[in-house]
């Protein structure tokens, strides 16, 4: 089934305000509430498994089995994806946080290039080279720079390549759409999560003081995170991993905003020149590659 300018262009804005609105409201529990960060991936997963529940019972999609075994690496990947890009939030500025994650456009054209066999041209290949300076560059000038908030943002940009590169394999090897694929992932995820939460957040060790008005923040952050997944899938399934991570041109951009904005986070004349030469990678990367044929142009 063909898909429209239209649809894919509705669908890249849902993605676009979502992601920034959840990366700010999270920004905002971490710094204000210490809410455990695990644990709040688990209440994203919960909450993204009954939406979908609620939206194949109103016949949204129909749900198509799935073999359990061959979903678990994704499951996983899907876990490590949110918990680490979560902890690089936690513990980078926002900036540092964005700057870091544009990194996954390079390790998926890595993957896809040695492990599945596509090719990129020399153009695509030559923006890696600002886009990776950029990052390094912000982060050395990076005045909260911290060792273990770096890691984890590295680790979150291996596992985040993995798990985009993924969703399009998978779908395309079940020949199913985003929702059927997520409608598995999900309730697999939670159960990972609830399986490793006793032995990083014990229960007993957490303070769950938390005020009313809190717990709604904390709400409206998994119902953001359904969003935000269910926009991801669609968008991979239906054009590349590779167009998503150019949607993440325009998230970079008022992200940083919102950080310096709402956290007073200071940007240094260096970090200032590392952010230009990831948008000239950028740019020059979003020239050189288009959306998939199977996309019609209808406006």
């Amino acid at each position: 089934m063909t898909k429209t300018y239209s649809q894919v262009l509705l669908t890249l804005i849902t993605n676009i305000v979502c992601s920034i609105l959840i990366v700010l409201i999270n920004k905002w529990i971490y710094t204000n509430i210490g809410f455990p960060n695990i644990t709040l991936t688990l209440i994203h997963f919960v909450l993204t498994s009954i939406g979908l529940y609620i939206c194949q019972k109103i016949n949204i999609f129909n749900v198509k089995n799935l073999p359990i075994k061959p979903m678990l690496p994704l499951a996983a990947s899907f876990c490590g994806f949110v918990v680490f890009t979560n902890l690089s939030l936690q513990y980078n500025t926002v900036g540092t946080y964005q700057l870091v994650k544009v990194l996954t456009t390079p390790s998926i054209i890595i993957l896809q290039t040695y492990f599945y066999g596509k090719t990129f041209s020399n153009n695509v290949k030559l923006t890696l080279v600002p886009i990776i300076l950029g990052v390094l560059l912000n982060s050395h000038y990076d005045v909260k720079f911290s060792l273990i908030g770096m890691l984890c943002a590295l680790i979150g940009v291996l596992v985040t390549s993995l798990y985009q590169v993924w969703v399009a394999e998978k779908q395309r090897e079940f020949q199913v759409n985003s929702m059927q694929l997520l409608y598995y992932q999900g309730p697999l995820s939670s159960l990972l999560l609830l399986i490793i939460i006793p032995f990083f957040e014990p229960i007993w060790k957490l303070d769950f003081d938390f005020t009313l008005a809190e717990l709604v923040v904390v709400l409206f952050s998994g119902v953001f995170a359904f969003m935000v997944n269910l926009s991801i899938f669609w968008i991979i399934g239906n054009t590349s991993p590779m167009t998503y991570n150019m949607v993440g041109h325009l998230k970079f951009c008022l992200t940083l905003l919102g950080g310096f904005l709402l956290f007073d986070e200071h940007l240094s004349v260096y970090q200032l020149v590392g952010i230009a030469l990831t948008f000239t990678g950028l740019e020059e990367q979003e020239k050189s590659l288009i959306l998939p044929r199977n996309v019609n142009k209808v406006i």
